[in-house]
């Protein structure tokens, strides 16, 4: 069926002419323009997004959100705007929604089974991480009569580690993104696609699992998105180069006949987080003498022990109980404290292990936020981690496998994050409940977010 589809598109576009494309500079690969035309002769109503970054501290303040969404401060992110269905325009529908911030496209969208979004473009330049994957955005709520935010991935993320492209390295390299839940609309998307001229080799399905989701344009049906991160930039000027808008092209494709032939995806099976390797443990003693070393350097201090503990599980498990996973994200874990307020008089003492420096992660930070609105207002990541316990565990070999880090609302000494007030979302005010949040993303092995059972958890101490 496939090699049909393809021989007939083969002939449909023949005569495309070549406008260059969105790919990388060195790629010989097919034509943007003789795709869309391909789909097009092939049934399908193709209009173009945009693929844009979101400033979501930014949006948040200028009243677009109602949160911040947990924002890790480390990460800048990216959506794919998509038009609304053929022959409708883009609204909010109500007041407070942001579904729609320029009146042409759409950031949460609702899609028909047999519809399918199309990213085209070029990967991130060379990072510390990136990703791609779609979201259920919220849910309508039939016993509470309202929609309600859940904000959950809808499996495992297309990442540097997994990514198909057609580079010898993930970055910089051409890609196609399909996401669809009936496999025959994605095999007749890929087939437009090598119909004019692009590799198999580079197409990527990012599969919606309509067993778990409500499809469909009705009010009632759930709306989507589409989330890329990005970590932290070899070369920041190619980053923001990347974040221009242009490294991609972004496109709605809507059959003009409802087909009578369906094939939807199964549920997608999952990267294994884990690999039974507890050696990171071991660690948990020089973690306590590490505790007794900063609580000897404070001593005279009022002393608060915050908890940590899990702050998001997946999105799998938020679709099945109706949580709120606020865009969580299975290459992470996702570990947090109890609240706290932190006075000007007062600071925190930030310490762990190092994930990055055992293996179990690609990069990890900590971030801090305010707890109301969810907003991240600065991290520090494994980089500028690394060697900050050695004073306190002087001539301890395993010192590098730790760190130590001070939060305060006046910094005067290196390795100090300050925790600015009276700048709106950028800061956390002085009578305001923060937390501490911790993330560690991807453990090679797995090319997963590691298992918390597997890893030590981050600590946090409060000195008034």
């Amino acid at each position: 069926m496939r090699r049909y589809i393809i021989s007939i598109l083969l002939l449909l576009v023949s005569f495309a002419v070549s406008y260059g494309t969105v790919f990388a500079e060195d790629e010989g690969t097919g034509d943007v323009d003789a795709f869309r035309l391909a789909l097009e002769q092939d049934g399908f109503i193709v209009q173009e997004g945009k693929f844009v970054s979101f400033d979501i501290i930014g949006l948040y303040d200028a009243g677009y959100l109602d949160s911040c969404y947990g924002n890790n401060p480390s990460t800048p992110y990216m959506l794919c705007f998509l038009p609304p269905p053929p022959g409708e325009r883009a609204i909010n529908e109500y007041d407070g929604d942001a579904d729609t911030l320029d009146n042409e496209t759409l950031v949460e969208y609702r899609l028909r089974s047999d519809e399918a979004l199309l990213f085209i473009g070029r990967t991130p330049p060379e990072c510390k991480y990136f990703s791609f994957r779609s979201y259920v955005y919220d849910r309508y709520f039939p016993e509470e009569g309202k929609r309600k935010r859940i904000f959950a991935s809808l499996g495992d993320p297309l990442n540097l580690m997994t990514i198909k492209t057609d580079g010898d390295s993930p970055f910089n390299a051409s890609t196609i993104i399909v996401i669809a839940a009936d496999e025959m609309i994605n095999d007749r998307v890929i087939a437009a696609g090598i119909a004019a001229g692009f590799p198999e080799g580079i197409m990527n399905p990012d599969v919606i699992p309509p067993q778990l989701v409500r499809m469909g344009l009705d009010p009632e049906d759930d709306k989507f998105l589409m989330l890329t991160r990005l970590a932290f930039f070899e070369d920041q000027e190619a980053g923001k180069e990347y974040m221009n808008g242009t490294a991609a092209r972004v496109f709605r494709l809507t059959p003009m006949t409802v087909s009578s032939t369906t094939q939807p995806y199964g549920t997608p099976s999952l990267r294994v987080r884990g690999t039974g390797n507890t050696s990171e443990l071991d660690l948990t003693s020089t973690l306590d003498e590490l505790r007794v070393a900063i609580l000897k350097e404070n001593e005279g201090a009022n002393v608060t022990e915050l908890t940590t503990q899990v702050w998001l599980y997946e999105g799998y498990d938020a679709l099945q109980r109706g949580i709120d996973v606020i865009g969580e994200n299975r290459d992470t874990s996702y570990l947090r404290t109890d609240n706290f307020n932190l006075d000007t008089n007062e600071f925190l003492i930030v310490y762990g292990i190092n994930h990055a420096m055992t293996g179990r992660a690609t990069y990890c930070n900590f971030g801090v936020y305010g707890a109301d609105i969810l907003n991240g207002v600065g991290a520090v990541a494994d980089m500028d981690l690394t060697g900050t316990a050695d004073r306190y565990l002087p001539g301890n070999p395993l010192a590098k496998y730790l760190y130590v880090y001070k939060v305060s609302r006046n910094c005067t000494e290196s390795n100090c994050m300050f925790v600015p007030w009276g700048v709106k979302a950028h800061g956390i005010e002085l009578d305001q409940s923060a937390f501490v949040g911790f993330r560690a993303y991807l453990e090679e092995a797995t090319k997963s977010g590691p298992s918390w059972s597997e890893i030590v958890y981050d600590r946090v101490i409060k000195f008034s």
